[in-house]
């Protein structure tokens, strides 16, 4: 009986470490800045991914508490990728990143087909804003519809980063 215990917690802690969320996906993007990046390079960081759009209402007022989001973590390995909705006018776009002057990397969602893939790994986007918190493993942490709960986003970055 003593071995079939040590067997149970041998496994139990052999898949302690395991994630069952699924991986981000492996896209790739222009910034505004005209640099390509994607999610293979963030890989190791822990990132958030904010789908948005100058027409949400939401959405803008949330970019001010992204911003000192940002502020307050990226030293730490902390990224944020603001993807604007394939909808949204390029030029709203560009104005508003350059006016609010946001310090993370804003992408253009041109086709659709960002939205597409997060939504086949992590979950139909189907309101914006919906912002998914991925870790240094590429693993989905967290999924939100709406503007988060600063205070339990930032809990759950501090969190990541000390993983």
């Amino acid at each position: 009986m003593k071995w079939a215990r040590a067997l149970l917690l041998l496994v139990a802690a052999s898949l302690a470490g395991c994630s069952t969320q699924p991986q981000a996906p492996d896209v790739s993007f222009t910034t505004l800045k005209n640099e390509v990046s994607g999610m293979k390079q963030l890989q190791g960081k822990v990132v958030l991914v904010d789908f948005w759009a100058t027409s949400c209402t939401g959405c803008v007022e949330e970019m001010g508490q992204m911003a000192k989001t940002y502020e307050q973590f990226h030293a730490r390995g902390y990224e944020m990728v603001a993807i604007a909705m394939a909808y949204d006018p390029p030029a709203y776009v560009q104005n508003f990143a350059v006016t609010r002057k946001l310090p993370f990397t804003v992408t253009m969602d041109k086709d659709g087909s960002l939205a597409k893939a997060f939504g086949e790994k992590f979950g139909d986007i189907i309101a914006v804003p919906t912002t998914f918190l991925v870790g240094k493993d590429g693993r989905l942490i967290k999924s939100y519809v709406g503007t988060p709960d600063f205070a339990a986003l930032r809990q759950e970055i501090d969190k990541a980063l000390q993983s």
